[in-house]
């Protein structure tokens, strides 16, 4: 199994505008073709206008695959044009879990 951590700095005032927009147009396509959401969150200390998610994936392949599904739906170049310009900086991180982690 490897972990996408994904955090995202929202351009400041966008937040509930992003989250909104993600949670009702972005989240079901990403569903449909990514599955496997593990979390998502905003931070309540630390860096403000965050939003950190983790997506799970058997592998980088499988990701890939479900990625490009993803990418090829006419309604995800949609949800990407009413987020345009809301994000600040986007930081990804392919994580892969110890021998004793308990998400394996």
């Amino acid at each position: 199994m490897i972990i996408d951590h994904r955090t995202y700095q929202i351009r400041h005032g966008m937040e509930k505008v992003y989250l909104k927009t993600f949670e009702e147009v972005g989240l079901p396509i990403q569903l449909r073709h990514l599955g496997n959401l593990l979390a998502y969150f905003n931070t309540a200390i630390g860096p403000v206008n965050e939003v950190i998610h983790l997506w799970g994936y058997e592998s980088l392949a499988d990701m890939e695959e479900r990625r490009a599904r993803r990418d090829a739906d006419p309604e995800w170049a949609i949800y990407k044009e009413k987020t345009a310009g809301m994000l600040e900086v986007q930081v990804n991180k392919i994580l892969s879990p110890t021998h004793f982690s308990p998400m394996k």
